[in-house]
């Protein structure tokens, strides 16, 4: 263990209940690629105790008890921080490229090459390390998690109007609320307003069919996808899907949440094109799975326009886990 990354120290401070305090852990999390640096979590409760940490908002990130995020003459406070993100939007939590720079800037080492690499890949399907969970605020969750479960239980999307009642309590319809989702890339929607897919599930057929344990088929957008599924909905599946270089199939099934591979050197290609847009446009099409790390090659070398790299097994099913695991989440 490098001695320079256990001098570094992270401190995140929220107050109670706080719907961005998950985004934040997620984002830090990718931003340290697995290097060894304690994170404390704070709850702070009233003025006085934001003051005596420093926190200027909920969520506050402490790099070695300083804020890297803080503007000059900005107040102790318990409310709700927004962070400007490098598009100019506004989001609850600061980007994996915000945190990441403030890391390397409190002198923590940057990850090996490869890592970073491959955490610019996965942007559009992180959302730019914003992640794949929506606000809790707005109707937005509310909305998503119901699509996410008419997916897992019908295999197929639901029509705007039966999320009408669950957009309702927030004096919202559906389809504004399916707007702004789609506005957010949470999910996508075709010109009239119906649901095309709602990561990690696709509305039309893909390569990827999922049978899910209790006997639901559905398609997902891509081979994370697929295996972010399990992790979702804490049930077992079935992935089945082919080599799109042999055409060979390739088969992921889950037992007790734990997977076996068929063919055993089974690989995964995660790529994207150049170019800004929602996942669905960037990225989803070159995330397959492969037979073996000689046929992702063959397909990487067809495909120069396509940036990626091959990762193996653990690491597919991890980046699917991360992305997908707490959408469903109730905190």
């Amino acid at each position: 263990m490098n001695e320079r990354e256990t001098a570094v120290r992270i401190t995140v401070l929220t107050v109670p209940d706080c719907p961005n305090a998950p985004a934040v852990r997620e984002r830090l999390q990718t931003a340290l690629a697995g290097r060894a640096v304690p994170v404390d979590l704070v709850e702070v409760s009233g003025e006085a105790s934001a003051a005596r940490w420093g926190m200027a908002g909920s969520p506050t990130v402490l790099i070695d008890g300083e804020d890297p995020f803080a503007a000059a003459g900005t107040r102790p406070s318990v409310s709700c921080r927004l962070y400007r993100q490098a598009d100019g939007t506004t989001d609850g939590a600061p980007s994996v490229a915000d945190l990441r720079r403030a890391l390397v800037q409190a002198g923590l080492p940057e990850a090996a090459g490869e890592e970073c690499c491959e955490a610019d890949i996965l942007d559009p399907l992180g959302r730019a390390g914003r992640g794949r969970r929506a606000p809790a605020d707005r109707g937005l969750r509310a909305v998503h998690q119901t699509v996410l479960l008419h997916f897992a239980d019908a295999g197929t999307a639901p029509a705007p109007g039966v999320l009408d009642p669950v957009a309702a309590p927030y004096g919202r319809t559906a389809r504004d609320v399916l707007a702004e989702l789609a506005a957010e890339d949470f999910l996508t929607l075709d010109e009239e307003g119906w649901i095309q897919a709602a990561y990690p599930f696709s509305a039309t057929p893909t390569p990827h069919r999922v049978r899910i344990d209790g006997g639901t088929r559905a398609w997902s957008m891509c081979a994370i996808d697929a295996l972010g599924i399990p992790a979702m909905l804490g049930r077992d599946v079935v992935i089945s899907s082919a080599d799109p270089v042999t055409g060979e199939p390739v088969t992921v099934t889950t037992i007790n949440q734990k997977s076996v591979w068929e063919p055993a050197g089974a690989v995964v290609f995660v790529g994207r094109r150049s170019g800004s847009g929602p996942a669905a446009s960037v990225c989803c099409d070159v995330l397959n799975f492969f037979t073996s790390t000689t046929s992702a090659r063959t397909w990487a070398g067809e495909h120069p326009d396509v940036q990626g790299e091959i990762v193996d097994q653990a690491r597919a099913e991890g980046i699917g886990r991360q992305i997908f695991g707490t959408l469903l989440a109730d905190d």
